[in-house]
């Protein structure tokens, strides 16, 4: 399969609870801390904060129901408007910014491919781009599902038969990125939050961007 591959452009995924949010909020105040020298960095995630993606949330929470193969026309719209709206992925890029996005295409075809087949989420994310360095973060989904006990309502995807599909299937999808020139890292995401936070830095750090990729 051939990609199209975005210079300048990580995406951090992972099953819920693998820690990619908390890992994406440390290598932001790392950069944020120690600017000097580094790329302008613009951590990002999807669902975004936009209109599009506020309704995708709503939907994750159980306050609004749709049809599966409506969530991934949704969350295709709302990547769409992530790439290439004002300010985007596409144009930060371009104009020499690190992006790293927790979250992206890959998402879509695990997740929205579990529940809608393979075909509606390949075509509605066919034209997308893809990242430069891919950082899936692996984790056992028991493990991952007890990070998440604290929170007050779980969302629809957060239950044990629903994420050991997602682990299985992100494992059977990376080797298609790798094939295309996709630059795939796996993070053992079961560590503690200080030696993740350090496999992600070695890994992110070893893109062109910084001038020793």
């Amino acid at each position: 399969m051939t990609m199209e591959i975005l210079p300048n452009f990580a995406v951090f995924e992972g099953g819920d609870g693998s820690g990619t949010s908390t890992q994406l909020s440390i290598l932001a105040r790392r950069f944020s801390a120690h600017s000097m020298g580094n790329p302008v960095v613009y951590p990002t995630f999807e669902p975004t904060e936009g209109p599009i993606g506020s309704i995708i949330r709503h939907a994750l929470q159980k306050n609004l129901i749709f049809r599966p193969e409506t969530l991934a026309r949704l969350f295709a719209a709302d990547r769409n408007e992530h790439l290439h709206g004002s300010d985007g992925i596409i144009e930060r890029c371009q104009r020499g910014e690190l992006v790293i996005s927790d979250r992206y295409i890959l998402s879509s075809y695990v997740y929205q491919g579990i529940e809608c087949g393979d075909l509606l989420p390949r075509s509605l994310n066919s034209a997308f781009p893809a990242p430069e360095l891919l950082l899936f973060f692996d984790i056992d989904p028991r493990i991952a599902l007890e990070r998440l006990q604290g929170r007050h309502c779980l969302e629809i995807y957060e239950r044990i038969d629903f994420q050991e599909k997602v682990r299985k299937r992100y494992h059977s999808l990376l080797e298609e990125y790798r094939n295309a020139g996709v630059r795939t890292e796996l993070i053992d995401a079961s560590g503690n939050v200080e030696k993740v936070a350090a496999d992600v830095w070695r890994a992110v750090s070893k893109m062109p961007i910084f001038g020793t990729g």
